[in-house]
């Protein structure tokens, strides 16, 4: 203990009230994440659907294009709602460009894989491809995209 400060039963009960937020807080925005993912992927899924199914247009090209249509519509939504805690910057946008760019590479590769390789139907494939790059792209986004940096507790007496 240092000089001045004393650990009360009150005392440890707050820092654990403290500590138990965070983990809350990706709770919460997993959730909220995970509801825009719905709508994103709905929105992908009938972008794909319209190309594929009635444009005729080819498979992975209608993914690639129905996967921008959900990441800007994320982009949006996640920006205004899910981590609205953050304080973007110029670089916001950029960071959220990388992180899609990269669930795009990983969702064009894994539905070719689910095609071609295990055989599955375009739209299942796709729905597949989709919940796995979901889960990877809201870590990528919750830590560098729209990070927040958390604020410092102030002990008693340090101010």
């Amino acid at each position: 203990m240092s000089a001045g400060r004393t650990d009360t039963p009150g005392s440890r009960t707050s820092v654990a009230r403290l500590s138990a937020r965070p983990r809350a807080l990706v709770l919460v925005q997993f959730v909220k994440f995970g509801i825009v993912g719905v709508s994103n992927t709905l929105l992908t899924l009938a972008v794909y659907t319209l190309l594929l199914k009635v444009l005729g247009v080819w498979y992975l090209a209608a993914s690639a294009i129905g996967f921008v249509v959900g990441a800007v519509n994320g982009f949006l939504l996640n920006r205004r709602w899910t981590f609205r805690g953050h304080v973007g910057d110029a670089l916001t946008p950029v960071r959220w460009g990388v992180v899609q760019t990269c669930g795009l590479g990983v969702n064009e590769g894994l539905l070719f894989v689910f095609v071609h390789d295990a055989r599955l139907d375009k739209l299942i494939a796709q729905v597949c491809a989709t919940a796995l790059v979901t889960v990877s792209t809201f870590f990528a986004n919750r830590a560098w995209t729209f990070r927040v940096h958390a604020p410092v507790a102030v002990a008693d007496g340090e101010a």
